[in-house]
């Protein structure tokens, strides 16, 4: 799915395929803080629920979780039932090869280590497309296209 957003917001389709979703995405959707973030994440994720593409990695679901308690304050419970909501979405499991392949990537790349497993996770899923608001639009790495949809 190549999802591309208007100046108005709008979210707009050109074809379904599979999404990678970074934490800061689904960091937005519950921070009461930035109305104009979280609308625009709730409203992503409506859609790639809506259109079953979605991929999260058990990375994404650990930095959520500590993320969602240390910087937003939330219960652990509510986090944790945040988290078994995700069972919607694809999970990738972190693996040896997919940590060396991470270590590559960011060596090459010049890019965090963590930002690297999230391409390789990506990467491994086949994914076309993640969405995050912490790499360059439009850039592709690893064969996969970032997309900023704030």
């Amino acid at each position: 799915m190549l999802i591309q957003r208007a100046k108005n917001g709008a979210v707009t389709n050109y074809m379904t395929k599979k999404i990678f979703i970074d934490t800061n995405i689904l960091i937005y959707s519950i921070d009461k803080a930035d109305r104009k973030k979280r609308k625009i994440a709730r409203d992503l994720l409506r859609e790639i629920i809506h259109l079953k593409s979605g991929v999260l990695s058990t990375q994404v679901l650990q930095e959520f979780y500590v993320a969602s308690t240390r910087k937003l304050n939330a219960k652990p419970k509510i986090s944790k039932e945040i988290i078994n909501s995700f069972t919607l979405f694809e999970i990738v499991e972190i693996n040896l090869s997919m940590i060396n392949d991470a270590i590559d990537l960011s060596v090459s790349h010049k890019l965090s280590f963590w930002d690297s497993l999230i391409v390789i996770s990506a990467s491994y899923a086949n994914c076309s497309t993640i969405v995050t608001e912490d790499l360059n639009h439009g850039q592709r790495i690893h064969g996969v296209e970032i997309s900023n949809p704030f």
